[in-house]
């Protein structure tokens, strides 16, 4: 479904002095915009009027420069459905350029990623849609992780609402999105520092337990993940290797680490629905072994996922292990967002393909240098909620329980 607004109506629709206190949020907490910092702000056409707030809140902080750069989702389905097999991965030097040089300079980079209608390609060729999306463009993204001051924040859309409610209802998304993103807070600022300093200490508190191993146990899951040798547990800040410390994503509840390529055992089944290249996965299905997975299922979408799992080899291993308990803002909504940068912070939850450096490196050494898992892809699908229960594994093989009734048992 084509779901489309005019300027007007989004006049209506997003509230001014909203839109200025969740981009002065995105700027001043996620982005960590200094004075004197040039932003990039990374967009769909149907997110503008929040590119625009973005852009005041950016000169306000003393920002030199913003750019905007617009995606349109309906001229890649066209490319998807049209364009030639051989095209469709396509990806001008100039692209890359831009991307390096926004690295180079330590700029600010704020991506608007909640996609404006999550259901956009579900009609069209799985092995084209995955193909178009995984591009270089995606592959220096991702090799640039560690160097780009970047961070993922989120915009309600009819598309978005539809998806969540069956109806255009924006103000209704709006009203959980103000919730999930502390903008109900009379300072959404300070109520987030306080936030990420809860999720910093439940996560030093972890890290004191000194596991070998997660696992997971629920209806159709039995899962154990075992640690990388030298992983920390994290929260959502993180630092650059030039320095810049932002939150990598707003909303964040999870803390996370990078787990040992080789040693995830068992199966797991998706507690909630996958959002994967404008196509929804629904009821997904793994089994591993030795590390690697050798079998996928789904109710619906299945396709899409082989065809992601076999773009390389590290797109079979795990790359990230991450816990969510029913304290998350997100789960208490008790709506499925059919997007990853929502869903992904309502419970716990894992992801194929490419491994964080920073659980694990003090800077300066690589994948291959650290036995991190290497891949084109970063697919993170949630497997918790109340009905799994998640414990730690220590060496010696003695058992700290972590999550029970998703209610977070380390005080």
């Amino acid at each position: 479904m084509d779901i489309s607004i005019s300027d007007a109506q989004w006049t209506i629709v997003c509230n001014v002095e909203l839109l200025d206190r969740y981009a002065e949020l995105a700027v001043r907490v996620a982005a960590n915009l200094q004075p004197g910092q040039e932003l990039v702000v990374n967009a769909h056409v149907e997110q503008a009027p929040f590119v625009r707030a973005l852009a005041r809140a950016a000169y306000r902080a003393g920002s030199p420069f913003v750019e905007a750069w617009y995606r349109d989702e309906q001229v890649l389905g066209a490319r998807i459905e049209l364009a030639p097999e051989e095209s469709l991965d396509w990806v001008a030097d100039w692209e890359l350029d831009r991307l390096r040089t926004i690295a180079d300079r330590g700029k600010a980079l704020i991506s608007v990623s909640t996609s404006p209608n999550p259901r956009l390609f579900e009609h069209l060729d799985p092995e084209r849609v995955v193909r178009a999306q995984n591009t270089r463009l995606r592959d220096l993204g991702l090799a640039l992780t560690p160097d780009l001051a970047w961070t993922v924040v989120g915009y309600p859309t009819p598309g978005w609402a539809q998806a969540v409610f069956g109806e255009p209802d924006v103000d209704r998304l709006w009203d959980a999105f103000e919730r999930c993103v502390r903008l109900d807070e009379d300072d959404p600022v300070a109520a987030w520092q306080e936030r990420l300093a809860e999720l910093a200490r439940r996560a030093e508190r972890l890290n004191g337990e000194r596991l070998d191993r997660v696992r997971f146990r629920g209806p159709g899951t039995d899962l154990t993940v075992g640690m990388h040798p030298r992983a920390r547990w994290l929260a959502a800040e993180m630092t650059s290797t030039s320095g810049h410390t932002r939150v990598t994503n707003i909303p964040t509840e999870e803390i996370f680490t990078t787990p040992d390529p080789v040693r995830t055992e068992g199966t797991v089944r998706a507690t909630r629905p996958l959002a994967l290249d404008g196509v929804v996965v629904q009821g997904l299905r793994m089994r591993f072994a030795g590390g690697e997975i050798v079998e996928i299922d789904a109710d619906e979408g299945a396709e899409v996922v082989r065809a992601q799992v076999a773009t390389d080899e590290g797109s079979r291993r795990l790359g990230e292990v991450a816990l969510v308990d029913g304290g998350s803002r997100i789960g208490q909504t008790g709506l499925v967002y059919f997007d990853t940068l929502f869903d992904e912070n309502a419970s716990c939850h894992i992801a194929y393909g490419l491994g964080y450096l920073d659980p694990v490196s003090d800077g300066g050494e690589t994948h291959d240098e650290l036995g991190i898992n290497r891949s084109r892809v970063h697919t993170d699908f949630m497997i918790g909620g109340p009905e799994v229960d998640v414990d730690g594994i220590r060496a010696d093989g003695s058992v700290v329980p972590l999550l029970r009734g998703n209610v977070w048992q380390l005080l």
